[in-house]
């Protein structure tokens, strides 16, 4: 089982959608956290609304902090385009998507990030499987 964590500052859309991309399609493959430098505390309304379209409910996700992560050996951490606004973990492999942070933006900019991300979990999902 691999651990995978998706960081970005907020906690509130990119790496929320990752992480329940990466539960939806790597079930009983993988198991998914996200985490922010900074958390909100609470998921964006929009990011929740593109999900459920694609049937994945995150009502109970929570914004939350690297304090909530469990102490484990992760596999990758996957950052969000946040730089040095992302810290550091260690993982045996670390991955930067430059993806934009739809917060602000109408809800066909949070589908097209949706749909950017769940490209990117397969992809990610793919590797790890031939890995």
């Amino acid at each position: 089982m691999k651990h995978i964590v998706f960081v970005c500052v907020e906690n509130s859309c990119r790496s929320q959608m990752a992480e329940a991309w990466a539960r939806h399609l790597g079930r009983r493959r993988v198991r998914a956290w996200s985490a922010g430098s900074r958390p909100s505390g609470e998921v964006n309304p929009l990011a929740r609304q593109v999900m459920r379209e694609r049937g994945i409910d995150l009502t109970e996700a929570v914004s939350k902090g690297f304090e909530a992560l469990p102490e484990v050996t992760w596999d990758v951490v996957v950052t969000m385009g946040c730089g040095d606004r992302c810290p550091w973990l260690p993982a045996r492999a670390r991955v930067n998507w430059d993806i934009p942070d739809p917060k602000g933006q109408p809800i066909e900019v949070f589908r097209r990030v949706r749909d950017e991300i769940e490209r990117r979990v397969r992809e990610l999902l793919e590797a790890l499987d031939s890995a």
